[in-house]
């Protein structure tokens, strides 16, 4: 009997452990990429911390939290050969030791842009290698209702040395990847549209599921908690099992989306970066105009 009742206990050991190990990928499961406003006060102050308010350098000149750096979304973005496109390795290193961030800095980023542009900050440093990044959940108001002190005045930044010795191109899709996944479906691959219900009925990339970014956000613009998100998402059949391709006209809202699935314990994301407007711009690719939209058709066949 007690052989019987130590190999059940070793038994329940082992289910314990093995459940453990894939608990990132259930709901309900606690993120650690988004951070609540108290908890980014909590930290902000601590040693090798980086708080960054990634709005309009405008905004961040009128006002922004005590001790904040700025990096804008210009300043991580290319414009060529289409607008918001990812910026090269070394002009990424280049911005952030200029603002003191090294290649071990604990990164915080917030912003007052639905969690966007805070958001594509966090998933280019991603690409980049710096794995150290947060963001605040309800970025600037959600920080200021939890007490934390805004000026206008620019904090002095020693400069940083920061490196990127490689980029994970999993992250990224390009257009000749989606046009493979448009002449050869898998039933793994999902396209996901995130712009809003006018951009969509507009025209999508044949195939695409619609789910706005807005929805990951309450109205108060925090984030929605990881069960909410599996939730939302599984109604959808989008799972964690399934690679999921994201755009919206730019790709800095897919970010936040790209944000809050890869929070929720999705893995297998990568982010369209030349977006709608790239697509939509090659007159030779499909468009699909949804069922039901008042826009005329014009689908297009497209190889």
């Amino acid at each position: 009997m007690r052989k019987i009742s130590k190999l059940f206990l070793v038994l329940v050991a082992i289910l314990l452990l093995v459940t453990g190990c894939t608990s990132t990928d259930a709901p309900g499961v606690k993120g650690k990429e988004i951070i609540t406003a108290k908890e980014a006060l909590k930290i902000v102050s601590e040693e090798n911390v980086v708080l960054v308010d990634a709005q309009k350098s405008s905004v961040y000149e009128d006002g922004h939290l005590e001790g904040a750096v700025n990096i804008s979304r210009n300043d991580i973005t290319t414009f060529a050969p289409f607008p918001n496109m990812l910026a090269s390795a070394e002009k990424i290193a280049k911005v952030l030791g200029k603002n003191g961030i090294s290649n071990d800095s604990t990164v915080i980023v917030y912003d007052d842009n639905n969690n966007m542009d805070a958001a594509r900050l966090w998933w280019t440093m991603k690409v980049y290698g710096h794995q150290d990044v947060k963001v605040v959940s309800g970025g600037r108001k959600a920080l200021l209702r939890a007490g934390a002190d805004e000026t206008s005045n620019i904090p002095e930044v020693a400069v940083a040395e920061y490196s990127i010795a490689e980029t994970n191109s999993d992250m990224i899709a390009s257009k000749e990847e989606v046009k493979s996944i448009l002449n050869n479906p898998q039933d793994d691959v999902l396209l996901l549209d995130v712009r809003t219900t006018e951009e969509y009925n507009r025209g999508t990339i044949p195939g695409s599921i619609y789910f706005n970014y807005l929805y990951n956000n309450y109205d108060d613009g925090t984030f929605r908690p990881v069960r909410q998100i599996h939730t939302l998402y599984r109604d959808k059949g989008i799972v964690p099992e399934k690679t999921v391709i994201m755009y919206c006209k730019t790709s800095i809202r897919a970010a936040q989306t790209y944000l809050a699935l890869y929070n929720a314990g999705y893995r297998n994301l990568k982010i369209y970066d030349g977006a709608w407007i790239e697509w939509s711009s090659d007159t030779s690719l499909p468009v699909q105009i949804p069922e039901g939209s008042s826009v005329q058709s014009n689908f297009q066949d497209g190889s």
